[in-house]
């Protein structure tokens, strides 16, 4: 029996906006050797295209796109969010906060678009859960940005919700060498259940195919 049933598995692909993998976003400047030096677009692209070939729906995670105001009255704004106020990282309606070209979610596929998150959990304070449970999701697999904050905790929420979780580990990018590497060396076999290459997990759910 395979690990990944096709009904019961699905990607949470977390935040590919173009402020994020495209040059001339405001965060690219910060991931640009990470993502040069893992590929990550094109695999991205890859996984897409793969999946939706197994009819494995995709549950986009995205972050809080930046509108005037956000955070000016909380009590414990963090650094993160501080410095998207600063930005305007991911302002609403601006080209950054798009959908990177061929990334897009197809609803017509079963793809399934969150409810925003504000800070690094996909899963907190949205309506992920519910979603994922909605269609009959047990398995999850985990790509997207950043390695060691929104993929990390997401994936970690996800382990304490009783989701089988793997974390793609050629499928995201870091700020840092340094920190991509401690998320994917360290981190994350800290918790997941499995952390796999793209093309290992895709000869794990084909077998059910």
């Amino acid at each position: 029996m395979s690990t990944y049933p096709l009904n019961k598995t699905a990607v949470i692909l977390m935040d590919p906006y173009n402020d994020f993998l495209l040059p001339g976003g405001k965060v690219y400047p910060r991931l640009e050797a990470s993502l040069q030096s893992v590929g990550l677009l094109p695999r991205l692209h890859k996984l897409v295209a793969s999946v939706r070939e197994l009819k494995i729906p995709i549950f986009y995670a995205m972050h809080r796109q930046y509108r005037e105001g956000d955070w000016k009255d909380f009590q414990n704004p963090t650094a993160m969010n501080l410095q998207i106020v600063a930005t305007k990282t991911f302002e609403k309606g601006s080209w950054g906060a798009k959908f990177v070209e061929g990334l897009e979610p197809d609803i017509g596929a079963g793809d399934v678009v969150v409810t925003q998150h504000w800070n690094s959990s996909g899963f907190a304070n949205t309506n992920l859960d519910l979603e994922l449970r909605q269609h009959g999701i047990t398995r999850v697999a985990l790509a997207g940005l950043v390695s060691n904050t929104c993929l990390e905790t997401t994936g970690r929420y996800a382990v304490e919700l009783g989701y089988h979780t793997t974390m793609l580990k050629d499928c995201t990018a870091g700020f840092t060498q340094e920190q991509l590497d401690v998320a994917i060396n360290i981190a994350y076999p800290l918790f997941a259940h499995a952390v796999l290459t793209l093309e290992e997990w895709l000869d794990e759910v084909k077998k059910a195919a």
